[in-house]
């Protein structure tokens, strides 16, 4: 995993649109353009707010987002996290990866609270967060409109136990490469 640059959002922009037609990910109905993503992306900040990717063979496959919660100063140790994988690397371990990358990176970050937002039908990735320690701490009923259809919205959280944030631990090296570790991504 390291850090995103610009060369790279073109295919983060892939795969999040690979996500639209399913209903299932994003509340996007229609395909978005790296041009309308790239203040989102500058938005992201190494040192605070990173978007992470994850490479196979050179080649960007999955991506994970920490995104300033609500805007106010009260809330700055509290992130949301989004992930997103390519089609063909989804439900192969992948993601729990990714996610336990981004919660060990969190100490550096200064962050003792994650929040997703999921939609309520989207079971692969609720059971996902789990999996890793995320609860569900709300639903919001039927807010989203898609195709005539309406949806919940899952709002699932994870307290950083002290532990981890007592580790200062730094997976990206400054220049953007992972470090490594035995438990760095190097498994594939």
């Amino acid at each position: 995993m390291r850090h995103a640059t610009e060369k790279d959002l073109p295919k983060i922009v892939e795969i999040y649109n690979s996500t639209v037609p399913t209903r299932i990910s994003t509340a996007d109905t229609e395909k978005v353009s790296v041009r309308s993503r790239m203040e989102w992306f500058q938005k992201h900040s190494p040192n605070k707010r990173p978007l992470l990717v994850h490479e196979i063979d050179n080649t960007v496959v999955g991506w994970v987002s920490l995104e300033s919660f609500y805007g106010r100063p009260a809330y700055d140790h509290t992130a949301e996290i989004s992930i997103y994988i390519a089609e063909e690397h989804r439900g192969k371990g992948l993601g729990r990866r990714l996610l336990n990358e981004a919660i060990q990176l969190t100490p550096v970050l200064g962050i003792k609270t994650l929040v997703g937002y999921i939609f309520s039908h989207n079971t692969p990735s609720i059971r996902l967060f789990k999996s890793v320690g995320f609860e569900e701490w709300g639903k919001l009923p039927n807010i989203a409109e898609m195709d005539g259809k309406e949806y919940s919205l899952s709002i699932l959280g994870k307290r950083i136990p002290p532990s981890i944030r007592g580790h200062r631990s730094n997976r990206c090296s400054r220049g953007g490469k992972p470090r490594r570790s035995a438990r760095s991504l190097d498994r594939g």
